[in-house]
C-alpha cells in the first residue's frame, strides 16, 4: 500500500527571533517526513506518531547549531515501541529506527494514540558531538511520560539548562496516513524581560496543538506568529528543508559489503546457494542492496592485497633501521 500525505504541503523548518531578540522559536512542518518513514520503516499507527515526534525533536534540536553538528535522541523504554532512536544534523537532515515498527497499544481513554503507553519507562540519552571535538556531550534522564514533547522538554532544563518549551504532533486521518506532523521549539534568550515571559507563556497554553493548526492550513510562518502574538516577529527568518535520510549510497554500501565480508567465503557461498542472494537492509534507512558472491570475493582479495602491501611496507622500514647504524659504524672504523 501507498502512504499518500497530505497533498501540496511543502516541509520546512522555520527559525525566527522576536523583534525584541528576547525569544528564539523554531518551527517545522515535517507532514512528508513523517510520511516517508512510515513507509519506509512499515509502521503502525501509534508507532508511526513515537518515532515521528522523535524524528521531529531531533530535527528541532539539531538544526542551526554549529556546522557538522549531531545530535541522536535514544528512548529506551519498557514499552512495546522497544528503544526507539533519531539522529539529526544542522542541515536539517534525520533518520531513525524504531526496535518494534508493530507497535499499536490501545487507544486511551480519551480516544488519541498512545504514545506513552507505547515507549513506557526507562531512560532518554541525547548525545551531541561534533568533529572537532574530542568528546560527544551525553546526557541522560528517566522517561517522564513517554510522549517524547514533555521527556524532551523536561531534558533540555534538566541536562542542558535551557529554558525553553517543545510541542511535537503527528495526525493520522481514518486510513492511517500521515495527515499533518510538525512541532515547534522556543527557547528564551539572555535577558529576556518578565513581561516577555508572561505574554510568552500566555500565548502557549492558549495555544492549539501543532496538527490542529497545521491541519488548518497554518503554515511555520503563522504557528510562529501565534507563538510570538504580541511580541513581534523579527524579520530575516532562516529556513531549512528537512530530509529523511538516506545514508549516502557509498558510504552505506562500503559499510554493508564490510559486514557481508566478514563472515568469510564459505558462508557468504552458502548464503547465496540457499537464498538466490545475499540481501542486507540498513536499519536506519531501510534502504536494501544485494551482493553476488564476486563482489564479495573481489572485496576480500582487495583487502588481503592492501593487508601484504602494508607488512611488505613495514618490513622494508624495519631493514632500514636496521642498515642506518651498520653503516654508521663501518664508516666510523
Amino acid at each position: 500500500m501507498v502512504v499518500v500525505a497530505a497533498a501540496g504541503r511543502e516541509d520546512y523548518l522555520l527559525r525566527s527571533l522576536s523583534e525584541g531578540a528576547e525569544v528564539s522559536v523554531l518551527v517545522v512542518d515535517g507532514t512528508q517526513l513523517v510520511a516517508e518513514a512510515k513507509r519506509r520503516h512499515k509502521l503502525a499507527p501509534t508507532a508511526t506518531a513515537a518515532m515521528g515526534r522523535t524524528l521531529l525533536g531531533a530535527l528541532l534540536m539539531g538544526s542551526f547549531r554549529k556546522e557538522d553538528e549531531q545530535v541522536q535522541i535514544t528512548f529506551q523504554g519498557n514499552g512495546p515501541a522497544g528503544s526507539i532512536l533519531a539522529i539529526a544534523d544542522t542541515r536539517g537532515n534525520v533518520k531513525g529506527k524504531i526496535n518494534n515498527p508493530a507497535a499499536d497499544p490501545p487507544l486511551r481513554p480519551d480516544g488519541k494514540l498512545n504514545v506513552g503507553g507505547a515507549v513506557g519507562q526507562g531512560v532518554l540519552a541525547v548525545v551531541r558531538s561534533h568533529p572537532l571535538e574530542p568528546q560527544p556531550y551525553t546526557g541522560m534522564v528517566p522517561i517522564v511520560s513517554g510522549e517524547v514533547a514533555e521527556d524532551l522538554a523536561n531534558y533540555l532544563v534538566d541536562s542542558e539548562q535551557t529554558n525553553s518549551a517543545l510541542g511535537l504532533g503527528v495526525a493520522l486521518d481514518r486510513d492511517c496516513n500521515v495527515k499533518s506532523a510538525g512541532g515547534w521549539l522556543v527557547q528564551i534568550l539572555p535577558f529576556c524581560s518578565e513581561e516577555t515571559l508572561v505574554q510568552l507563556e500566555q500565548n502557549l497554553t492558549t495555544m492549539p496543538s501543532i496538527t490542529a493548526m497545521l491541519n488548518e492550513g497554518m503554515s511555520p510562518e503563522a504557528v510562529t506568529e501565534r507563538i510570538l502574538q504580541g511580541l513581534g516577529v523579527m524579520p530575516g527568518a532562516e529556513r531549512v528543508v528537512p530530509k529523511y535520510g538516506p545514508c549516502e549510497e557509498e558510504t552505506l554500501k562500503k559499510r554493508m559489503i564490510r559486514a557481508v565480508a566478514s563472515l568469510g567465503k564459505k558462508e557468504v557461498a552458502d548464503i547465496i546457494a540457499q537464498e538466490g542472494k545475499l540481501e542486507v537492509t540498513c536499519d536506519l534507512c531501510q534502504q536494501t542492496y544485494n551482493f553476488s558472491q564476486g563482489e564479495v570475493d573481489a572485496y576480500l582479495d582487495a583487502q588481503r592485497s592492501e593487508r601484504e602491501e602494508e607488512e611488505e611496507e613495514e618490513q622494508a622500514e624495519a631493514v632500514e633501521e636496521v642498515s642506518a647504524p651498520l653503516s654508521s659504524n663501518t664508516s666510523s672504523a
